[in-house]
C-alpha cells in the first residue's frame, strides 16, 4: 500500500538527558498569536512507540491515512526485536509514524517483490540492510522541517542501535523524485509490480555512510549540489548529539523509555 509520500507499507550508568527543544514554546501548548492571526504555533515531539497504546494509535493513523487513499485499512505496526517506530505527536495525538526494519530470519517486506535485488547488498562484507515502511503524517502537518526532525531521528536511531549499512524503501515511481533530490536515495533495478496493490513499485536504495558526510555538507555549506535537500533542515550537532545520549539512556534503563526524543515548534494552521 502507499503512504502519502508513497512508501509501501508491507508493508550501568545512565544519562538524565532531557529532550531536545527546538524554537519556543512548550510540548503540545498552543502559544499566543497575534489578533487575527491565521496560524497557531504549536509543538511538534517525537518518541519511539514502545506501548501498546502507542503502537495501535499509530496503526490508526496508518489506516486512516492508507483508506482515504484506498488502499486498505487493516494494516498493523509490527511488534518485534526486528522492527521499531517513530511516532510524532502534538498535544499527545499522534501525527506521524515510520517504521524501520532490520534485516531478520524472515528477511524484509521489500523482499516479497526485490529479494533478488536486495540479496546482492546482503552479499556485501559487513552489510546491514535495513528498510524504513509504514511511513504516514497527518496532511496539514508534513512541512518540510519537520520531515526532516522525523527522517533525521530514524537515522541515527538505525546507525546507533542497528549499524544499518543499506538502507531501502519501495514507492510509487511518481514520488521517486522526492526520495532522489530530498534524502539521496537512488533507484535500484527496473519497475515491478507489487501484487499487494496491483500497482508499479520502485526499490530505492541509500547508503547510510552517505548519510553523515550529506550532513555535514550542508552543515559547513561546502560541496552542496542538492538546494532543496532535507539535509538542510536536519538537526544541529548539538541536537544530534542529545538525541544520541537519550538513545542510549534509553537503552540502558527500562524506566526511562517512553520519554520524548525532541520537541520543535512549528506554525499550524488555525
Amino acid at each position: 500500500m502507499y503512504t502519502q509520500l508513497s512508501t509501501l507499507p508491507h508493508c550501568g550508568i545512565s544519562v538524565d538527558v532531557p529532550p531536545v527543544v527546538r524554537d519556543m514554546g512548550q510540548a503540545g501548548a498552543l502559544v499566543k498569536q497575534a489578533p487575527g492571526s491565521k496560524y497557531l504555533a504549536r509543538t511538534l515531539a517525537l518518541r519511539l512507540a514502545e506501548t501498546s497504546e502507542d503502537r495501535e494509535g499509530a496503526g490508526q493513523l496508518l489506516n486512516r491515512r492508507f483508506g482515504w487513499r484506498g488502499y486498505g485499512s487493516e494494516h498493523q505496526i509490527p511488534d518485534d526485536e526486528s522492527h521499531t517506530t517513530l511516532i510524532a505527536l502534538t498535544d499527545e495525538e499522534i501525527v506521524g509514524t515510520i517504521t524501520l526494519g532490520v534485516d531478520a530470519p524472515g528477511g524484509l517486506a521489500v523482499d516479497s517483490v526485490f529479494k533478488d535485488e536486495i540479496d546482492r547488498f546482503r552479499a556485501a562484507p559487513g552489510a546491514q540492510v535495513c528498510e524504513l515502511i509504514k511511513f504516514a503524517f497527518e496532511t496539514e502537518l508534513p512541512d518540510q522541517q519537520n520531515l526532516a526532525m522525523l527522517f533525521h531521528t530514524v537515522f541515527l536511531y538505525g546507525l546507533q542501535n542497528h549499524r544499518c549499512t543499506d538502507l531501502f524503501i519501495e514507492v510509487n515511481p511518481r514520488h521517486r523524485r522526492f526520495y532522489q533530490n530530498m534524502l539521496g536515495f537512488t533507484p535500484v533495478g527496473d519497475l515491478r509490480t507489487n501484487p499487494s496493490v496491483d500497482a508499479p513499485s520502485q526499490l530505492m536504495w541509500l547508503n547510510v555512510s552517505d548519510v553523515a558526510e550529506s550532513i555535514a555538507s550542508h552543515r559547513s555549506g561546502i560541496g552542496i549540489t542538492r538546494s532543496r535537500s532535507l539535509y538542510s533542515l536536519f538537526l544541529s550537532q548539538t541536537e544530534e548529539h542529545a538525541i544520541k545520549l537519550r538513545l542510549e539512556e534509553r537503552r540502558q534503563s527500562e524506566q526511562l523509555r517512553g520519554r520524548n526524543l525532541i520537541e520543535r515548534s512549528f506554525q499550524a494552521a488555525a
